[in-house]
């Protein structure tokens, strides 16, 4: 089959990789365009496009996918099937255009967590099993008919950025898998009304906005303990502090805890610390061990180093 590829992450790439090793063709890699970052403002490329390049593929980055020249190029490929992993949302005249249709990897079970970030919000809900599928896309975004399904369990510590990893290499062979029941024209397409029962709630992973990402340490031990994690590389939960002394504010981005279930008296937000080994912070039924923070502008650290460097009694929880 005559392949087109869209995704831009890393995610994207280990499953470009996969399909590059199937007797398919890749015809065309569509990403982002290269755009301005850090402080020279020096052009940044996607993942997919430093692979891409590797592999001398043809590359097609247009700012508008509607655009005419872009639709027109594609029709010039005679693409059979369009494969989409971790890209924008398509327009139909796109998604509609080859004759086998458009596939969609995503990190979830569907119809669970349909979104941009379902895998951190499986972490963030305390989910213990998640998975990938693999669907043909529609105009309602990650709606359309279920191929295939693959399901893992996600560990009580996992971050999401160890799940991410898991999940790219699942999604990989499943999409290889999905592309070659295509190609022998024997696969199913499952509605995905079919896949939910009667009571059951389906649950939404949309983009998270920074106000997610702050810590609220009126809540339980395992409800922070799953915010950390599921934030854990990127973006990463914060907190502000501020100084006792002068007022000074800072934030702080938490990377790694501890939870400790345990009966106190303390106000919640409350800062306990040997000042050389540990220092957690007082929650509703316990506490939360820092283990590994990075204030702003600053190293990521380990505690036992952080606490060398900063002098935590001088501080508080701002809520």
């Amino acid at each position: 089959m005559r392949i087109v590829f869209m995704g831009t992450p890393e995610f994207a790439v280990e499953s470009l990789k996969s399909l590059l090793e199937t007797q398919n063709e890749i015809v065309a890699v569509v990403t982002s365009t290269d755009k301005p970052a850090g402080r020279g403002q020096l052009l940044s490329i996607s993942e997919v496009k430093k692979f891409a390049l590797e592999k001398k593929l043809n590359i097609l980055q247009p700012e508008k996918l509607k655009d005419e020249t872009f639709i027109e190029q594609l029709n010039k490929l005679n693409v059979d099937l369009i494969v989409v992993v971790a890209f924008r949302m398509l327009p139909e005249t796109v998604w509609n255009l080859p004759r086998l249709g458009t596939i969609n990897l995503h990190a979830s079970i569907l119809p669970q967590y349909r979104g941009a970030a379902p895998i951190n919000w499986a972490i963030i809900n305390g989910e213990t099993e998640t998975g990938v599928s693999t669907f043909f896309i529609e105009k309602e975004i990650d709606t359309g008919k279920i191929i295939f399904c693959e399901k893992t369990e996600i560990s009580e510590s996992e971050t999401a950025g160890e799940l991410h990893n898991k999940l790219m290499k699942l999604g990989a062979n499943l999409l290889v898998k999905t592309v070659n029941a295509i190609e022998a024209g024997n696969y199913p397409q499952i509605p995905q009304n079919q896949l939910v029962s009667k009571n059951e709630t389906i649950k939404l992973a949309p983009k998270i906005s920074k106000e997610k990402c702050r810590i609220d340490f009126d809540k339980t031990s395992q409800e922070i303990f799953n915010l950390i994690r599921g934030l854990n590389p990127y973006p990463a939960a914060w907190c502000t502090l501020q100084n006792l002394y002068n007022g000074r504010v800072v934030t702080m981005k938490v990377f790694e805890t501890e939870k400790i279930r345990e009966n106190h008296f303390l106000t919640c937000g409350e800062i306990i610390t040997d000042e050389k080994t540990f220092a957690k912070i007082a929650v509703k039924d316990g506490f939360i061990s820092l283990k590994n923070v990075q204030l702003e502008s600053k190293k990521r650290l380990g505690i036992v180093e952080f606490l060398r460097g900063f002098e935590i009694p001088d501080w508080k929880i701002l809520k």
